[in-house]
């Protein structure tokens, strides 16, 4: 059953409205905007009835605040006025309201629009979901298309994003870079993550698939990813801006080679200059690539992996990165079996 919140200083109003929607929805009452804010946060409802004037924080002051909240900006909001302005109303659209019921509440002319609002709020969520789904694929395919140029990293951005879950979800959890990592902005990083090497695209494969180790000149042409990587990303947002992730992406794929001592690349940034995303994408990306084959060697054990990001805490990685990495590297233990060891048992 759908939840409806009913908004309003007026308890015969939220009664009356009450008896007009009871067993067809799940009603909620608040007798201010304050209590609706609060309500809203714990509860999160399908829709708002809401009153424009209230005398602690009035409607517009209440969609303000829910549409500066990315985990309630989507409800639609109808508000609830005796007040025939054309203005109030014009204020109210231009704030993100998606219609307007004149008091007193007429009750069949109540329920079409909470039905018609509730229908259109569906349609657009699986619509977004559709989109969201089709324009992961599509990255997510374009960063293994890059992938099976070396046959021996596949699977790599999978498993990286879903370590840059984890590690974002630990530090969530411990309360860390609550301003910078709230769960909207994690799912944005994780669907940003899968391209965090998209400028190997710009690589001869004369140096991404040397066997051997790079020298110094072959070095400097691999480093030239990160920043070509970014320049990609950041052209495709421009082009895209409402799919914000690629902000990310761009962020990651410049950052993620920078260290927390400042003697990364490309740009040398230091600790907190380098972006929190790219932080937390270099733990990730270190860790799968020493548990994977290379061209030239053999993957690590999850004991040794382990060791070295523990070891790169304050010079390569972020150490509240590490802490969270530490946090949750038992588990990690049960989902990575050494690339060679798999090998080698498919050899054997």
């Amino acid at each position: 059953m759908k939840q409806i919140l009913v908004v309003d200083d007026n308890l015969s109003v939220l009664k009356q409205i009450s008896a007009h929607l009871g067993g067809k929805y799940e009603v909620s009452l608040a007798k201010s905007g304050l209590l609706a804010l609060q309500i809203c946060i714990k509860e999160k409802p399908d829709l708002i009835l809401l009153d424009v004037e209230m005398p602690d924080l009035d409607g517009f002051d209440v969609i303000s605040r829910l549409k500066q909240n990315p985990c309630l900006d989507r409800i639609p909001v109808i508000f609830l006025t005796a007040n025939s302005d054309a203005a109030v109303e014009v204020k109210a659209l231009e704030m993100g309201a998606r219609d307007f019921i004149t008091k007193p509440v007429e009750k069949s002319i109540l329920l079409h629009r909470i039905e018609l609002h509730l229908r259109l709020n569906s349609y657009q969520a699986k619509t977004e979901e559709t989109v969201t789904a089709l324009s992961d694929s599509i990255a997510i395919s374009f960063a293994e298309l890059i992938e099976c140029r070396d046959e021996n990293t596949g699977g790599h951005v999978i498993r990286t994003s879903r370590l840059v879950e984890r590690l974002g979800q630990e530090l969530m959890k411990n309360g860390l870079f609550a301003e910078e990592l709230t769960l909207p902005e994690l799912r944005l990083i994780m669907r940003a993550s899968p391209l965090h090497d998209i400028g190997k695209i710009a690589i001869s494969d004369t140096v991404l698939l040397k066997a051997g180790r790079l020298d110094d000149e072959e070095f400097a042409i691999m480093k030239r990813h990160a920043a070509i990587g970014g320049e990609i990303m950041e052209r495709m947002y421009r082009r895209l801006p409402t799919q914000y992730y690629l902000h990310y992406a761009a962020l990651i794929a410049a950052s993620h080679h920078e260290r927390y001592d400042g003697k990364g690349y490309p740009n040398g940034l230091k600790d907190n200059s380098i972006p929190l995303c790219g932080r937390i994408m270099a733990v990730a990306d270190v860790y799968d690539a020493l548990m994977d084959n290379r061209i030239y060697r053999k993957g690590m054990s999850h004991s040794e992996a382990c060791s070295i990001i523990t070891g790169g805490s304050g010079t390569q990685f972020d150490p509240r990165v590490v802490e969270a990495f530490e946090n949750i590297k038992d588990e990690l233990a049960g989902q990575y079996e050494p690339a060679s060891q798999k090998k080698n048992e498919g050899e054997n």
